[in-house]
C-alpha cells in the first residue's frame, strides 16, 4: 500500500499588539510555541543560547547561540536545542514578527528600501546571515527590545537595510518555498508537471512525458529546462528524494522499503542521490527530522480544533510531493 504522508506543520496565530506595527517577542526553551509550525507573518529570529538542530523549510541543519534567520510567509520552522531533561534556556529566542502586507507598504512606499525586496524573497526559502551582517542584525534586534514609540520604527528599518546591504552574507536555506498563487504556465508543462508529480515513483521517462503533453522529446525538453532549470532526470531524482525526506519523516518505514516506495530501483543509487542533495545520509536526516517535528506541544489556539493544525483558508503549507506509484 503506498503512503499518503505530507510534512504539515503546526499553524501558529501572531497576535501584534494593536499599537505596533511590528511584533517583538522573546521566549524561554521548552516553550509552547518553540514548535514545528508556521505562519504568515515574516519572522526574524535569534538564538540567544544554547546550540542544537534546526529545520527552515525542508533543510535541516546544526545552530547554536548568535544564529540570526529570516523566514518568509508560511515557511515552517522550528528550533530544538539539546538539554538535558528538566532544564530551562531562559530568553533562548529572540524574535520580531510583522506582515507581508506591511513589508510591501514600506516598499512601495518609499524607493530607498527597494533593495528589501531581494531580501524578502530570498526569505521565501529562509535564510541565515552570517559575518558582520549577522553580528549587526543581533545588535539591532536587541534594540528594538528597549525602543518605544517612532524609535522602534527606526530601528526596524535600519535593520532590514543592514540585512539586505550584503547578500554574500546570507545564504538560502530550504531548497522548496510555499506554494504560491499558481502562475499561468503554458498547458503542455502543466499537463507535463501532474502527470510526473502523479507518477515520478512509477518507470516514467522523458519520452513518455512528452507523449502525454504532446510534444516531441527534444521539444518537451528543452520546455522542461527553461521552466524549472532542470533536466527531466535531475527533477525526477529531486522529486524523488523530497518524497523520500516526507516517508523518513512521517512514517517508521524502514530505509530499504522507503528507497523503492519513491521510485529507485537500487539502495545505493538512493543513498548516493539522497547524500548529494541532503547533504547526509537517510538514517541521519530521519534521526534529526523527527527529533525537530515531533517537538510539538499543546497549541492553545488548536486546542478547539482537537488539537489537529488545521491551517486557514488561503494558507499555504511546503507539501513535499505525495508518493502514488510503482517502483522501479
Amino acid at each position: 500500500m503506498k503512503a499518503n504522508l505530507r510534512i504539515v506543520p503546526d499553524y501558529e496565530v501572531v497576535i501584534c499588539p494593536p499599537a505596533e506595527s511590528f511584533r517583538w517577542y522573546t521566549h524561554d526553551y521548552p516553550h509552547h510555541l518553540a514548535k514545528w509550525h508556521y505562519h504568515p507573518e515574516y519572522e526574524l529570529h535569534l538564538t540567544c543560547r544554547g546550540s542544537g538542530v534546526m529545520m527552515v523549510g525542508d533543510h535541516m541543519g546544526d545552530f547554536e547561540a548568535g544564529c540570526l534567520v529570516l523566514t518568509g510567509p508560511n515557511v515552517p520552522h522550528n528550533w530544538v536545542s539539546n538539554i538535558a531533561p528538566g532544564e530551562v534556556l531562559r530568553g533562548r529566542d529572540m524574535l520580531i514578527q510583522f506582515t507581508q502586507g506591511w513589508a510591501d507598504r514600506l516598499t512601495d512606499l518609499c524607493p530607498e528600501l527597494g533593495r528589501l525586496r531581494a531580501l524578502y524573497q530570498d526569505a521565501a526559502y529562509g535564510v541565515e546571515f552570517t559575518g558582520a551582517t549577522a553580528r549587526a542584525g543581533q545588535a539591532l534586534l536587541a534594540e528594538i527590545g528597549e525602543a518605544r514609540g517612532a524609535e522602534r520604527v527606526i530601528l526596524f528599518l535600519r535593520l532590514m537595510d543592514r540585512l539586505a546591504h550584503d547578500p554574500s552574507e546570507r545564504r538560502r536555506l530550504s531548497r522548496l518555498a510555499p506554494n504560491a498563487a499558481p502562475a499561468d504556465l503554458p498547458p503542455e508543462f502543466d499537463a507535463a508537471m501532474r502527470f510526473i508529480l502523479e507518477r515520478y515513483a512509477d518507470d516514467i521517462d522523458l519520452a513518455s512525458v512528452a507523449e502525454h503533453c504532446g510534444l516531441a522529446p527534444q521539444a518537451f525538453s528543452r520546455l522542461f529546462k527553461r521552466q524549472t532549470g532542470h533536466t527531466f532526470a535531475r527533477y525526477l531524482v529531486l522529486a524523488r528524494v523530497y518524497a523520500a525526506c516526507t516517508l523518513l519523516t512521517q512514517s517508521h518505514l524502514p530505509i530499504t522499503d522507503i528507497c523503492f516506495e519513491v521510485g529507485f530501483n537500487t539502495i545505493a543509487n538512493f543513498n548516493r542521490q539522497f547524500f548529494k542533495i541532503c547533504g547526509r545520509t537517510p538514517s541521519d536526516y530521519r534521526r534529526g527530522a523527527q527529533k525537530v517535528a515531533t517537538e510539538a506541544r499543546r497549541d492553545p489556539f488548536n486546542e478547539g480544533r482537537g488539537g489537529e493544525a488545521v491551517p486557514p483558508p488561503g494558507a499555504s503549507v511546503i507539501c513535499l510531493p505525495r508518493v502514488s506509484g510503482g517502483k522501479v
